[in-house]
């Protein structure tokens, strides 16, 4: 099944700001609402922006209740969502793409959020893995904002390099991009959310995981043989790991080698992707080209 690509967006048109997970304010907002509102945008706020139920946004009927609204409402072009934390799984099964699928929209954020990247992945759609409104004016996250803005105008995105390292396999490698956060991905297995690696670029990142916690999602995934059929991976962030007191030994990426090293596709290791200010937007469904090198690694639109 071809992935579908929702229309860019035009200046002039409306998008929405949902909060699918944590509970934040609107006044956390104001500024990528000026920013967006500068790309020239009409801004809505959803229901869910400033709901509040514990430390989710409203409870889980009113999120899932903002979400679909914002999925059925025709004049509405993009749903960004407004931060992560956790909540997206306990809301996905109840929403219904059926007025989607007549009228595709951007659908846009990461962490959390790749619940929903996996989701639309499976239906047949792409979305974007990129800075969510929140994060929008982070020091040293111009570059990642810019290229969220090029995903949902449809503009050229600018190629993702990463350094050398140490453990990069060498090698090129050409599929649709999926994955996003380790976690989310070990967390929809099994489910309507989990979208086929077979064939594809793996993209992984995570933030304030114990270390055997990563060992025990990769190892998941090895087992249940989602690592076998990869074109290639794509480590970006693995952010402010933790350790027991008892360490475990080795380091998330070196956790990670241990895996695909029992594969022949390419890694690369260290990209702007995750929860850092650098978190360069990707199209979740796109073809995308690998390329490992002695000299670091590339990431960008395979060309026709």
């Amino acid at each position: 099944m071809s992935v579908l690509f929702p229309p860019a967006l035009q200046r002039g048109q409306r998008v929405a700001i949902v909060s699918p997970a944590r509970k934040i304010s609107a006044a956390e907002l104001a500024p990528a609402i000026g920013t967006l509102e500068r790309w020239g945008l009409e801004v809505v706020l959803g229901d869910s922006i400033a709901g509040e139920h514990h430390q989710f946004a409203g409870d889980d009927d009113l999120r899932r209740r903002d979400f679909q609204r914002q999925l059925n409402d025709p004049s509405i072009r993009a749903i960004l969502c407004a931060r992560g934390g956790y909540g997206t799984a306990r809301i996905v099964d109840g929403l219904d793409f059926s007025r989607f699928a007549q009228q595709p929209k951007w659908i846009a954020g990461f962490s959390d959020i790749t619940v929903l990247n996996g989701h639309l992945l499976r239906l047949g759609y792409a979305s974007i893995h990129g800075v969510m409104p929140v994060l929008f004016h982070q020091e040293g996250g111009e570059r990642a904002l810019e290229s969220l803005r090029r995903a949902l105008f449809g503009e050229p995105a600018l190629p993702i390099g990463a350094p050398w390292h140490e453990l990069n396999r060498p090698g090129t490698a050409t599929g649709e991009l999926v994955g996003g956060n380790l976690s989310l991905l070990h967390t929809v297995t099994g489910t309507a959310s989990q979208a086929s690696f077979e064939g594809r670029i793996l993209f992984l990142e995570d933030l304030d995981e114990y270390l055997y916690h990563i060992d025990r999602m990769m190892l998941h995934l090895h087992r249940s043989g989602q690592l076998a059929g990869l074109a290639g991976l794509v480590v970006g962030h693995f952010s402010d790991m933790r350790d027991n007191a008892v360490p475990f030994g080795t380091t998330a990426v070196e956790i990670i080698d241990s895996y695909a090293r029992h594969y022949n596709f390419p890694v690369g290791y260290g990209f702007p992707i995750g929860h850092e200010p650098t978190n360069e937007a990707v199209v979740v469904g796109q073809v995308m080209r690998l390329d490992v090198t002695d000299a670091g690694s590339t990431l960008e639109p395979e060309r026709a």
